[in-house]
């Protein structure tokens, strides 16, 4: 295959006959287990608690979901819609769920507000007040995502302002202002990551002189231990754990960086893919293996960690995968994201690029049950094949317009394809049919 394969701008029509059989066939025998060491994700059944899309970018932060018997290609039109309700508030954060209820921020009446939703309607059941709206010209409110953590709730607002609420009834458990405690200053476009909640402790990068990154104590908020001096980013931690050493990584407005979630000892970090704009995308993590990547005419690379867990080397730095405001997902050995404006797949060992296709345009994208779920910062969405042997749309539809980008991004729970633009809350139903 070409390195440099030609952008495609065709309409998007699934293959049919030989050209299918065939990228089904390359498909299974390039990237299949054998191959590539990466078997698709191990899907459970819907529905399934255990891997509820309980915080950002789903039960591992990593775009992807457990969910099986969803449709395989969308009616003309799309799926059905089921919810289409207002009253969220401005905002880009996205959704995390459980069971019956959905969770999320919005800005309104001047304020910032955690939010708890009826999954099955869109009804709003509380919503607890987050101190005061973030102001930005390209989209007020809140940017990150909550996270459900046992019977706990914690939500970062725009302005740094971090919550822990009772997850049943919205009650606040305790509060801490980031920017204020930590001697820290807003970036640019607000405090946007979503904490990591893991062991006990809050991970946080807040971005003050000797508490760039930081871990709070989950059921009090007290300090556990402050690390760096790092101006804070607009990516979200990720956790690793290698050679016996459980860490995480983080994104700030400098590099990435490796903390040791005992003790907050720096371990590692690799300054290539940082830009001085905006480092946005959540990384990536497979073992020992961890791709970054940042736009604003920066790229990406994968790192691979030390087996002690306290190095790093660079396995290959690419300017072909620029993520801006979303990240990419690892299915079976190949990456996909969207490199600036196009959808793109790599071969995540090599950086090889497998094939770039204008599809939805610049957007966020996430994976469930063999298939890519895709929006469009225009409201597009769409439905494709997660395959290296080339793009193949299986259906699209059209959220209304709105004066702002859509950059909340999607989510897949309970069989329902749950998607934000703003105010407004939208649910497919995206389940098959019954065998």
């Amino acid at each position: 295959m070409s390195p440099h394969p030609v952008v495609s701008d065709r309409s998007h029509r699934p293959p049919s006959g030989l050209a299918a059989t065939v990228a089904l066939l390359w498909s299974a025998l390039a990237f299949g287990p054998a191959a590539s060491g990466r078997p698709a994700p191990v899907a459970d059944e819907a529905g399934d608690g255990d891997r509820e899309w309980s915080q950002w970018r789903g039960p591992d932060r990593d775009g992807i979901s457990g969910e099986t018997g969803l449709l395989q290609s969308w009616p003309e039109g799309g799926p059905r819609k089921v919810i289409d309700v207002g009253g969220l508030g401005a905002g880009y954060s996205s959704f995390a769920a459980s069971g019956d209820r959905l969770f999320t921020q919005g800005a309104k009446n001047g304020s910032e507000w955690v939010i708890a939703l009826d999954a099955r309607t869109g009804v709003i059941l509380w919503q607890t007040k987050n101190g005061p709206i973030y102001e930005d010209g390209r989209g007020d409110g809140p940017r990150g995502t909550p996270v459900i953590d046992g019977d706990r709730l914690f939500a970062m607002s725009g302005r740094g302002h971090l919550l822990s609420l009772e997850l049943e009834s919205g009650e606040v458990a305790w509060k801490v202002d980031l920017l204020d405690r930590f001697g820290a200053r807003n970036i640019s476009w607000g405090i946007s990551e979503s904490p990591l909640v893991v062991d006990g402790k809050v991970i946080v990068n807040p971005g003050g002189r000797g508490a760039s990154i930081v871990a709070l104590e989950r059921d009090t908020g007290e300090v556990v231990w402050k690390s760096g001096s790092d101006r804070a980013g607009y990516s979200s931690p990720m956790l690793a754990e290698v050679g016996g050493v459980r860490q995480a990584i983080v994104f700030t407005h400098e590099r990435v960086v490796g903390v040791a979630l005992d003790g907050g000892e720096e371990l590692w970090s690799y300054s290539k893919v940082a830009n001085d704009t905006a480092n946005v995308a959540t990384p990536v993590v497979e073992g020992n293996l961890v791709f970054v990547s940042s736009d604003y005419g920066t790229g990406g690379a994968l790192l691979r960690i030390g087996s002690d867990g306290r190095s790093v080397e660079e396995v290959y730095f690419t300017r072909e995968m620029k993520n801006h405001h979303s990240s990419p997902v690892l299915v079976g050995g190949a990456l996909y994201g969207f490199s600036s404006s196009i959808l793109t797949a790599l071969d995540f060992d090599t950086g090889e690029v497998l094939w770039r296709d204008r599809s939805v345009g610049k957007g966020s994208l996430i994976y469930g049950d063999g298939r890519l779920y895709l929006l469009s910062e225009r409201g597009a969405v769409a439905l494709a094949e997660a395959t290296p042997a080339g793009y193949r749309e299986l259906g699209r539809f059209q959220l209304p317009r709105g004066s702002l980008p859509s950059w909340s991004h999607p989510i897949l729970h309970d069989g329902r394809l749950i998607l934000r633009d703003q105010d407004r809350l939208y649910a497919f139903d995206v389940r098959g049919p019954t065998p």
